[in-house]
């Protein structure tokens, strides 16, 4: 992905921009398609300067129309082109049937779908845009298979990759797997988060020379999480600073069998910054739980008011990690959900959690999609059908930051919605979320906000762990081999 805007769109948006520039500033619906397919033609021969032969699969709707212009246009550049069509050119907008004849002065004629694509160095994707509501069937369907069948060609996608609902991330039956997507006036939010990051490839935008005020005019709360946005917030630390300064985190979770979960929390909040860090955990191994690791603090918890004793000294507090659903996590949980210090909510605090639903404006809560779901009473593929509207819906039953985890995870205090595209799949092991928790406690302790000790939190998790992906491969990679590199992103001048 390159460098890109930070707003991100629904499909109704996006719309409303297109027919805003049209309208309100009267440049043709024609004309913004022949912008839109000479953009996607200069990034096809940028990315793949070596292309002689493209074939262009069109749908019936306007984005198949950018298809035909691209394909017109490729033919006067001198590239072989073949344009296999779908759907019925009768039914096509003023636009794209405009588009179609254009083509059509080639001297060229379109195929209809016969079930297969010949070999062709580049297959351009423009069959469905941003306004898919519906599941993909039929010839469609064939056609998106018979794309992603030539996996020695490569895939650009006009708009977004067709089959990808362009609100919600999630793939409407079946996708194309496009290597690049190319987006146009306004990035739509489901390019980057559920399915979305899967299969669009690298992502190219441009606003086709949209004025500025179109913009103005469709006002969007999500985002994309970018680095240099909260960079600021890393400050330079005074020459006369004293722990005392940077906060007192306490790490409260590992039961029986779990120590280690509490010990990753509280070390990565101690790499992120925090001035003390106390872990309150089960006494079967407070004695050696900080062995290798002596600046950390442990208490044994055996009853409530041992928890008390260690809450009076916290300033903050990351709950939840290795804690368990037996007696003594319900212990826990009773003595801490009620305290008025800021708290980042995790793991089995988050399942107690959703037994015991209460809303409180300061803290975090940071499910992954199982624990989004039983917070909300319904299915983990309910929240993965619409990342968008579960992180909103936990937000205003329970108040405070969500942090929905996953692919693209979202960042919501009920506003604003951030989208992160930092991360991989070498994340997928234990302890992860454990890391997050106490990279987020340690930023509260360093007196962030509480949503931009969430969003540059996670921002910090996914590219520490892009960066230790890249030194040694994402498989096998492990919680703590993040913190190496979190510790540089953090001191970065």
């Amino acid at each position: 992905m390159h460098t890109l805007p930070d707003q991100l769109y629904s499909a109704a948006q996006t719309r409303e921009i297109d027919r805003t520039i049209i309208e309100d500033h009267h440049i043709s619906g024609s004309e913004l398609m022949s912008r839109a397919a000479s953009a996607a033609l200069d990034i096809l021969i940028k990315t793949w300067p070596q292309t002689k032969h493209i074939t262009v699969v069109c749908g019936a709707g306007n984005n198949g129309g950018d298809g035909y212009d691209l394909a017109h246009q490729a033919i006067n550049q001198g590239f072989h082109v073949e344009l296999i069509e779908l759907g019925n050119p009768e039914k096509m907008s003023a636009e794209a049937a405009n588009a179609r004849q254009g083509f059509l002065s080639t001297g060229q004629q379109p195929q209809r779908f016969n079930g297969r694509i010949a070999d062709t160095d580049i297959i351009v994707d423009a069959i469905f845009g941003t306004g898919l509501d519906r599941q993909v069937s039929g010839d469609y369907a064939k056609a998106i298979e018979a794309i992603n069948a030539k996996t020695k060609s490569h895939v650009l996608s006009i708009d977004i990759a067709s089959g990808l609902s362009a609100d919600s991330g999630k793939i409407m039956g079946v996708a194309v797997k496009a290597d690049v997507t190319v987006s146009f006036l306004g990035l739509n939010r489901g390019l980057f988060t559920g399915d979305g990051p899967t299969i669009s490839g690298c992502i190219y935008f441009s606003d086709l020379d949209a004025p500025d005020s179109v913009y103005e005019a469709v006002p969007t709360t999500t985002r994309l999480a970018q680095f240099q946005h909260y960079q600021p917030l890393l400050i330079p630390r005074s020459r006369s600073a004293h722990k005392g300064n940077f906060g007192h985190l306490l790490v409260v979770g590992g039961n029986q069998g779990m120590s280690g979960a509490a010990r990753i929390c509280a070390e990565a909040g101690a790499r992120t910054g925090a001035g003390l860090i106390s872990i309150a955990t089960h006494p079967e191994h407070a004695n050696w739980l900080n062995i290798d690791r002596p600046e950390l603090m442990v208490k044994a918890i055996v009853s409530a008011d041992d928890l008390i004793a260690s809450l009076e000294k916290a300033s903050v507090i990351s709950f939840g990690p290795g804690l368990g659903q037996n007696a003594w996590a319900e212990t826990v949980f009773n003595t801490l959900i009620d305290t008025d210090k800021p708290m980042v909510i995790d793991a089995d605090a988050l399942n107690l959690l959703s037994q015991r639903p209460i809303n409180k404006p300061n803290w975090i809560l940071t499910p992954h999609p199982g624990e989004a779901a039983r917070l909300l009473g319904i299915s983990s593929s309910d929240i993965e059908t619409d990342r968008f509207k579960a992180v909103k819906q936990i937000q205003q039953k329970y108040g405070g930051i969500v942090v929905l985890k996953g692919a693209g995870t979202l960042i919501c205090d009920g506003k604003t919605t951030l989208v992160s595209t930092a991360g991989n799949p070498g994340m997928a092991s234990g302890g992860m979320g454990d890391a997050l928790t106490g990279i987020i406690g340690g930023l509260l302790a360093q007196k962030l906000s509480l949503f931009d000790a969430a969003s540059l939190a996670v921002i910090l998790h996914g590219m520490a762990a892009d960066r230790a992906a890249k030194e040694n491969g994402e498989r096998g990679l492990l919680a703590l081999d993040l913190l190496p590199h979190l510790r540089h992103l953090l001191n970065l001048k």
